[in-house]
Parts: structure tokens; C-alpha cells; sequence
């Protein structure tokens, strides 16, 4: 198993006066990710969200672009692009320019995202991501494995087009879905995607991340499809008191807390199919730091983290990407964390 750096930039309004500015986040950002290869960690992961409403980061590629330029081995990815708010054959052409500009480092993670405030703003409908999710990602897929072809679908049509440049990887970047649902990982595994899980929201579905790649696995292998990856998204933080473990868990309280404004909360408007986001986000209200275990974040001393790391690795998942600077931890506490991991976890692990 690999372990990877990732963040949401979260700063949601609910951070109050101790929201960053957005520009310094995302210039603190781009050394955090050159630091996370500096320390042997095997990829990057950034987000896609809009107009401050919870994180700062609009553009993946871009930003991966620029990292790209300034770093040699470590992995790029986002975490994840909302596809139903971009057109797939835009990202189909972005993620092959960053595989070219960074000599074949590119990884694509897609999902439909949960904040319908961001669907309205650039007018798509809520209630129809799922679908057109995954008509888009079979875009991107067909985009990057043929010549030239054309679409004639539900929500996106067009003429036969070539997409340039093309992916250095073979056959194209590795592609993930974020799962944060029974429908969409079985549809993910279907049609032969890896998968990307929050341990929280796997166990609510699947009652533990073990459950979840197993099930995964399952699907993947009656569609025909074997040597799928499952990866994992966890809080991370190594501590060595119960002080500094207590002020972690108050901390990503603080996250779940400010998120919940983006979750749907309404029964009545939220799409089916979305509908389980509405007991995430109850569970997540009610929640004291004596409820946060291993399910929801990676914390304590050296050995307990590794515990949760090597039962990950047991499950079956390829690499564990750690969110250290959750709840508005500030940029040298951030780098200090890191530093913590790469010491204390990181030689356990491939590199």
C-alpha cells in the first residue's frame, strides 16, 4: 500500500474570522505538494470547489499543471473533478495535457460532487448528476481509447472529433470515482473503474471499509473486470498525548460542522438518488469527539495510526491519501504533521 498527501482547502464560512485568505491557501498548497514528494509520499490530491462556499480551489489541472513543473516523481490527481460541472471532452483535452506535461503522472478521480449550490450556478440540474456523470466519464474514457468518434446521448451530443494531444500513459491516466454510495459503486465497478472511498461514508454504507472493497471487488470481477484499485481518503494526524489528540478530533468537529451548509438537507427537494448525503450530514451533526474512531479519522500515537493503516492495507485498499490540514490547521502545523507521517508511518509503506 502507498500513502499520498491530499486536502480539500477547506474555509468554509462557518470558519468565521479564522477563514484564511484564499490566495495564500492555495500558494501554501502548491509548497505542501512539492513538500509531499520531498518526503517520499507517492501523489497529490486537489480538489475541484467553487466560490468559496467551502473550499478555494477551482481547477485541478491547472493547479496539478503547475506542480507538475516543480516536482518529478510524485502523482497528480484531483480529489475530485465534479464532472457534471465540466464538459468531458474539456476534460478529457486537460488531463491528457497534464499526463504530457508531466511525463505520464496524470491520475483522473471524477464525481458528481453534493453541493447543489454549485450545480445552480452553473445551471445544471441537481437532480439529473448521476446520470449525467456517468454519460460523461464514458466520454472521457472513449476520448483518450479512440482515434476519433462522436456522441449522440442524453445530455451531451456532438460530432465526431479527435482529442490532442493524446495520454503518455497506456492505455490513458488511471481513473477513479468517488463513491460515497452503494448505486455508484456498483455502476463505477460495472463498467470497470477504480474507486475512491471516505471511510465514513463506506462504513455507513457497507458497515466498514473492508465491507466496501469487498463488494467492490465482487462487482468488478462478475462485469468481467479483475486488478481494479480501491483507495481511501482518511483525516490524518499523528499525536503523542491525549491533549494533542483531543484538540485533533475538536478540529475536524469544527470540519464537519462548517460542511454541513453544503450537504443537502431536505428530504422533500433532494434527489433520490443523492438522498444519503441527508443522514451523513445528521450523523455528522450529532457527533462528539468520542464518536470519531477509526472510521472517520487516523490519529493518536505512532502505533494506533499504524494499526488503521495496516487494517486498510489487509482490506485490500492501494494507497491511503492523508488530509492533515482539515478544520483550518495553519501551513507550518501542516508541514510539521507531514513530517509526522513521513517519520512515524511512511517506512511501513511503499514509496
Amino acid at each position: 500500500m502507498k500513502l499520498g498527501y491530499f486536502t480539500l482547502t477547506d474555509n468554509p464560512p462557518g470558519y468565521g474570522e479564522a477563514r484564511k485568505d484564499p490566495n495564500r491557501l492555495i500558494q501554501d498548497l502548491v509548497t505542501e505538494c512539492i513538500y509531499a514528494e520531498e518526503i517520499g509520499l507517492n501523489s497529490a490530491w486537489v480538489p475541484e470547489h467553487h466560490f468559496g462556499l467551502f473550499g478555494v480551489l477551482p481547477s485541478p489541472p491547472t493547479f496539478l499543471s503547475y506542480v507538475a513543473a516543480k516536482t518529478k516523481k510524485i502523482k497528480l490527481a484531483p480529489a475530485t473533478v465534479v464532472l457534471p460541472l465540466n464538459h468531458p471532452l474539456r476534460v478529457a483535452e486537460e488531463f491528457a495535457l497534464l499526463d504530457l506535461l508531466s511525463d505520464g503522472r496524470a491520475v483522473l478521480s471524477a464525481g458528481r460532487g453534493y453541493d447543489a449550490r454549485e450545480y445552480t450556478a452553473f445551471g445544471v440540474d441537481f437532480s439529473d448528476s448521476l446520470e449525467i456523470f456517468f454519460e460523461g466519464l464514458d466520454i472521457v474514457q472513449k476520448a483518450w481509447t479512440q482515434d476519433s468518434f462522436s456522441h449522440d446521448g442524453a445530455f451531451y451530443q456532438f460530432p465526431e472529433c479527435t482529442i490532442t494531444p493524446r495520454p503518455v500513459q497506456d492505455p490513458h491516466p488511471p481513473i477513479y470515482v468517488a463513491c460515497f454510495s452503494e448505486p455508484t459503486l456498483r455502476r463505477a465497478a460495472r463498467a470497470g473503474f477504480n474507486v475512491i472511498f471516505a471511510p465514513f461514508a463506506a462504513a455507513m454504507m457497507f458497515g466498514s471499509i473492508q465491507n466496501a472493497v469487498a463488494e467492490f471487488r465482487r462487482e468488478s470481477e462478475v462485469a468481467g473486470y479483475t486488478g481494479r484499485e480501491a483507495m481511501c481518503s482518511y483525516f490524518t494526524d499523528v499525536t503523542f498525548s491525549e491533549a494533542e489528540t483531543s484538540k485533533t478530533k475538536e478540529r475536524l468537529l469544527k470540519y464537519f460542522s462548517a460542511i454541513l451548509p453544503a450537504f443537502p438537507s431536505d428530504p422533500a427537494s433532494t434527489p433520490p438518488h443523492i438522498s444519503y448525503f441527508i443522514d451523513i450530514a445528521n450523523r455528522l451533526k450529532n457527533m462528539k469527539p468520542e464518536d470519531l474512531g477509526s472510521r472517520s479519522i487516523i490519529t493518536g500515537d505512532p502505533e494506533q495510526c499504524l494499526g488503521v493503516l495496516k487494517e486498510c492495507e489487509e482490506a485490500g485498499i492501494s494507497e491511503v491519501i492523508m488530509y492533515f490540514n482539515f478544520g483550518g490547521l495553519g501551513h507550518k502545523e501542516t508541514i510539521e504533521a507531514m513530517d509526522r507521517a513521513a517519520q512515524h508511518l511512511l517506512p511501513h509503506f511503499e514509496s
